[in-house]
């Protein structure tokens, strides 16, 4: 086990929706020396920022969690950008860190490189069984190049990187721009302001049929900051809560917990995306003692609430 407090990390993506909750946690564990890569300084792209970010930092330890991300609009609409970037900064990132002697790498997949038909639940064995969902593909296998590189690292060079796969997160401060939000936040602007405006109806993409699994962003910061402390084997680990949900079923609560009355039109010439999605979380209970802790249904009002707290446009609170 690290004891972390003593440890110079480096998290990627430390200002973003989730990176926030990580550096939180690391404080919370007492870790003096945290160094946060702002794009404005650093864009993580260019060998020549990654260099300088090695040289100030001196880190022993880097979290990865830096990502050009998006739904599946975003993902339609930019696949080269979503696979070079993702790619570029990662493989980058671990060869730099091999070159500066760096301790531990925490590279953080995603569920997007599961293939498109995994059984249910997905087990980390099946990774490697099928192409991913052709919508999000790009983006996944970008992902998953570093799982290959972080394996191939500890073979030749004794790297020690270890590679999570987070389902989909959700919670307050995340991306609630439609042009590349996920579902949650999507719907939850959606129901929102269709009730400001007194609309009749709201429309979702694809069939509803679909199914997700959403970890509370703040749940995946404890996972991620356990298994830098207590996890140093090759095999990657999902990090879920272990449900799944249509989004059907998904849109419904998230409508009447804002207490929109209209209808939900389904938009079915869209589409839906991988059919389901659900992991099997049980290595991640044994490997490093992670188990979700929020409530899905409390984990969206709490994100509900903070979006009506944080909206320009907001009027009266409905919650």
């Amino acid at each position: 086990m690290i004891n972390l407090r003593d440890k110079k990390i480096i998290v990627t993506g430390g200002a973003g929706f989730l990176g926030k909750f990580v550096v939180k946690k690391l404080e919370e564990k007492n870790c003096a020396d945290i160094f946060v890569p702002k794009i404005e300084e650093y864009d993580l792209r260019n060998l020549s920022a990654i260099i300088k970010m090695y040289n100030e930092a001196k880190a022993n330890i880097v979290i990865h969690l830096a990502a050009v991300v998006g739904g599946i609009g975003a993902n339609r609409e930019n696949p080269g950008s979503f696979f070079y970037d993702n790619l570029i900064m990662g493989v980058q990132l671990i060869e730099q860190a091999r070159l500066n002697n760096v301790e531990k790498f925490v590279a953080l997949g995603t569920v997007c490189a599961y293939p498109k038909y995994t059984p249910i639940p997905f087990k980390e064995e099946d990774l490697w069984n099928g192409y991913p969902e052709e919508t999000n593909a790009p983006y996944g296998l970008a992902k998953k190049i570093l799982l290959v590189q972080s394996q191939a690292y500890r073979i030749q060079y004794n790297f020690n990187s270890i590679f999570l796969l987070p389902v989909n997160l959700y919670g307050p401060g995340d991306n609630f721009d439609p042009k590349s939000s996920h579902v949650i936040p999507a719907l939850i602007k959606k129901f929102y302001e269709a009730k400001l405006n007194k609309s009749d109806e709201v429309m979702v993409w694809g069939t509803g049929k679909a199914t997700r699994e959403f970890l509370y962003v703040e749940d995946c910061a404890e996972a991620i900051v356990l298994a830098t402390e207590r996890y140093d084997k090759p095999d990657p680990i999902n990090i879920g809560a272990g449900f799944e949900i249509s989004i059907k079923d998904l849109a419904e609560k998230i409508r009447q917990i804002i207490g929109f009355k209209g209808k939900i039109i389904w938009d079915i010439t869209k589409p839906d995306g991988q059919p389901r999605r659900c992991l099997d979380t049980s290595k991640a209970r044994k490997e490093f003692g992670f188990r979700a802790k929020t409530n899905f249904d409390e984990g969206l009002r709490k994100t509900i609430k903070w979006y009506i707290d944080n909206n320009k446009y907001k009027q009266n609170k409905i919650l």
